[in-house]
């Protein structure tokens, strides 16, 4: 059985941090290593089909959130302190309501137990109109990606996912026709009868549309313990726009 790669930084009690759709372990590097730093031995994974973990036809949360079990056995984790975002808060959800005794403290991350309508079609719309055999370098992409896609974070994020594949010529990390194929795998929700019962914290972008108000009795449902804060003006993204709250807040709730 294939294990999940992953960055492990620091020594201390096991903090597994999961990215979101398109992502992957580098987009965490910056706040990995402030955990790290704080006690904790952390482990930035990249999800099947992402970054530079194992490629696969199967992809649901199901497998997601056993892909984590495996690599804890891998890595003789009994238990570990777990964070998602987005996407890789559905895994964490999972994860935490089909094995909550593996799962010390949960952190999700602007992402709520509900079903989300696929939403991507323009991203993998720009992604489809790169044709490496012409494009040569970064730039040239990010020039062709900017035609379908306006927002320049949103094509930096994308663009860390190029790599040379040969000596000159570039590919996708993540793997872009299964993705594409499984967009309404993504915005799935967990089982309706799905319950961890043990410390969750709930953080989301005070500009994001992903968790709001009316989601908080189903996030109660879910998860009895669950708190539920707001990081200042951040949207989805909110680790990346508002770093240092979204730090101190997690951070804050890790140490109680």
């Amino acid at each position: 059985m294939e294990i999940l790669h992953s960055k492990i930084l620091g020594e201390g009690q096991p903090f597994i941090i999961l990215h979101g759709f398109l992502g992957m372990s580098d987009n965490w590097k910056t706040l990995g290593t402030q955990y790290s730093e704080n006690g904790y031995e952390v482990h930035l994974i990249d999800q099947r089909n992402h970054g530079k973990s194992f490629h696969s036809e199967e992809f649901n949360y199901d497998v997601l959130s056993e892909d984590v079990i495996r690599y804890m056995d891998h890595h003789n984790i009994d238990s570990a302190y777990v964070m998602g975002h987005s996407m890789g808060g559905k895994t964490a959800m999972q994860l935490a309501t089909s094995n909550p005794d593996r799962v010390t403290k949960l952190i999700i991350a602007d992402i709520a137990p509900r079903y989300y309508p696929p939403h991507h079609h323009f991203i993998f719309n720009g992604l489809s109109h790169l044709d490496f055999d012409k494009i040569s370098d970064r730039r040239e992409a990010d020039e062709e990606l900017s035609k379908h896609i306006k927002e320049k974070g949103i094509r930096q994020f994308l663009l860390k996912n190029l790599y040379w594949e040969e000596k000159d010529r570039l590919g996708f990390r993540f793997n872009f026709d299964v993705l594409k194929e499984r967009m309404e795998e993504i915005g799935e929700n967990i089982s309706s009868n799905a319950v961890y019962e043990g410390p969750t914290l709930f953080l989301r972008g005070d500009r994001s549309e992903y968790i709001q108000p009316d989601n908080f009795a189903e996030i109660k449902r879910h998860f009895p313990q669950a708190e539920i804060e707001t990081i200042d003006k951040a949207g989805h993204w909110l680790h990346a726009e508002n770093p240092k709250q979204f730090y101190n807040k997690s951070l804050a709730f890790l140490n109680s």
